[in-house]
């Protein structure tokens, strides 16, 4: 019969011949002394310490793996576009040659060619070509008549002249561009070099006079 059914009433833990309960049998082999309460409080705290530097390690774990990632992520992403921009570089050198090619041809077109349907047709696809340099960030570098910029200028030749300041450049032989910020390829340039002054010309012949009066006021003296 249930002990707890109504009308019943449980005998006192005393009374002869009444068996524990488990809860009972429990309580009894436990072990409440102070010394007891007290060891069994150190080990928890000391498993809560434990939990909570496991935690905290598996955080900072995580951090930087996710630190690690993003980076990962930054630095792919950079490679992936520094590929594409070598690449488009690249293009773009190869793509320039034919500009020039067109510069030369339509330079040289005879003067009684320059009016015929073809020829309209070739400077539509100049113009077209043109456009898509323009439209990948590609602009001419100024060359002409410009002051000579060993970054963007490469003088292959100089001519002596006194029209201009000296190192300006006179002649442009090759187009030079820029891409955005960069050079792509610097323009091939002629570039000034004034001739010697009348002032100079006769600093020098002074000079020269003076050396060989010394030169002969040296050779009395020694006769």
């Amino acid at each position: 019969m249930n002990d707890e059914h109504e009308g019943l009433v449980r005998p006192p833990a005393s009374f002869p011949g009444r068996r524990k309960t488990r809860a009972e049998e429990r309580i009894e082999r436990l072990d409440t002394s102070p010394a007891a309460l007290t060891a069994e409080l150190a080990a928890l705290r000391e498993q809560l310490g434990a939990s909570q530097q496991e935690a905290a390690d598996n955080r900072a774990g995580w951090q930087r793996a996710a630190a690690d990632f993003q980076n990962y992520r930054r630095r792919t992403e950079q490679e992936r576009l520094d590929s594409l921009g070598l690449a488009t570089e690249s293009l773009l050198r190869k793509v320039v040659v034919v500009a020039d090619d067109f510069d030369r041809a339509m330079s040289q077109m005879p003067p009684d060619l320059a009016r015929l349907g073809w020829t309209e047709g070739v400077w539509a696809i100049d113009r077209k070509l043109r456009a898509l340099l323009d439209s990948e960030g590609l602009t001419p570098i100024e060359a002409d008549r410009q002051p000579f910029d060993p970054y963007q200028h490469e003088a292959v030749a100089q001519e002596e002249t006194d029209s201009v300041a000296d190192g300006t450049v006179v002649a442009e032989l090759q187009r030079g561009y820029r891409i955005r910020d960069r050079v792509l390829r610097p323009a091939m340039v002629v570039v000034a070099r004034n001739p010697a002054t009348p002032k100079d010309a006769t600093t020098d012949a002074a000079t020269d006079e003076t050396t060989s009066e010394t030169g002969r006021e040296a050779a009395g003296g020694e006769d």
